[in-house]
């Protein structure tokens, strides 16, 4: 079925960026993080430095209230900017959420869907999951699907099962002919915001299991399509990771916050 193409100037604010290529990416989840004075001291220091990280692809998530802002400070660089969260539908009686129609109008280049404390503390399902990754594609924004398992999933043995399950219900209504737009990131859990990190080996072993997910449906999808590690990524175990094969960059928290660091992070990918 021929690609169903959304408008123009949609499509321009995520191509342009090296978001819809294999180009690794690197992705500042910032979370309940910074006021916009700060996003505005932050993208001021960071931007200055964006021509260092020619071949790598660099996405900021900042808080709504910031999103405008950051669109506008990173105007004029390789910078982009996407939301950490999104609804699915255009409108409607949803107090507190944010619609794809929204963001568009902001300027920004893609959402994170189903970060594990969406799941977690909001009560995120792949039900929901699986409307809002097709809704993103079809405006031609990039979503940056998250996946990952608890640390009672991973010591019973469970991490290949969370893996698939997730994957298979979250990607269900997305043609195959798109699934390589898809970025997913797998944040294991147990290493998130706690300090451990999943080693080379260990995040190597789930990014190449959840590429052979999408395989099973596209072997061409899954040769091109993006797959981040996420989980306590810090400036001294990036460029080990992001060495990995099956590791197209990451999706970074804590070490996002500061610009140095977060520098220093995306230079593991270069």
């Amino acid at each position: 079925m021929p690609e169903k193409k959304a408008p123009q100037q949609r499509r321009d604010s995520a191509s342009a960026s090296g978001l819809r290529d294999r180009r690794p990416l690197v992705a500042a989840n910032w979370k309940m993080h910074k006021t916009v004075a700060e996003t505005e001291a932050f993208l001021d220091r960071f931007v200055s430095h964006a021509d260092e990280l020619e071949g790598v692809a660099v996405m900021i998530c900042p808080p709504y209230p910031s999103l405008a802002t950051a669109v506008e400070r990173t105007r004029r660089s390789p910078l982009r900017i996407a939301a950490q969260n999104v609804h699915e539908q255009e409108s409607g009686a949803f107090t507190g959420e944010v619609s794809i129609p929204m963001l568009l109008e902001l300027g920004v280049a893609g959402s994170v869907v189903g970060h594990s404390e969406r799941r977690q503390l909001f009560c995120e399902t792949d039900e929901a999951l699986a409307r809002k990754v097709p809704a993103l594609l079809e405006a031609g924004l990039v979503p940056v699907l998250c996946v990952g398992e608890s640390d009672a999933q991973r010591d019973a043995g469970d991490t290949e099962a969370v893996l698939e399950r997730q994957l298979t219900a979250d990607l269900a209504a997305v043609e195959e002919s798109r699934l390589a737009e898809v970025v997913i990131a797998y944040e294991p859990i147990w290493a998130i915001g706690t300090g451990r990190t999943a080693t080379p080996e260990q995040a190597q072993e789930a990014c190449a299991f959840a590429r052979s997910i999408v395989a099973r449906r596209a072997e061409g999808a899954a040769e091109r399509i993006r797959v981040l590690y996420g989980g306590s990524v810090k400036p001294d175990n990036a460029a080990e990771l992001f060495a990995q094969a099956d590791i197209d960059g990451g999706l970074v928290g804590g070490a996002s916050l500061d610009p140095d660091d977060f520098l220093a992070v995306c230079r593991g990918a270069l």
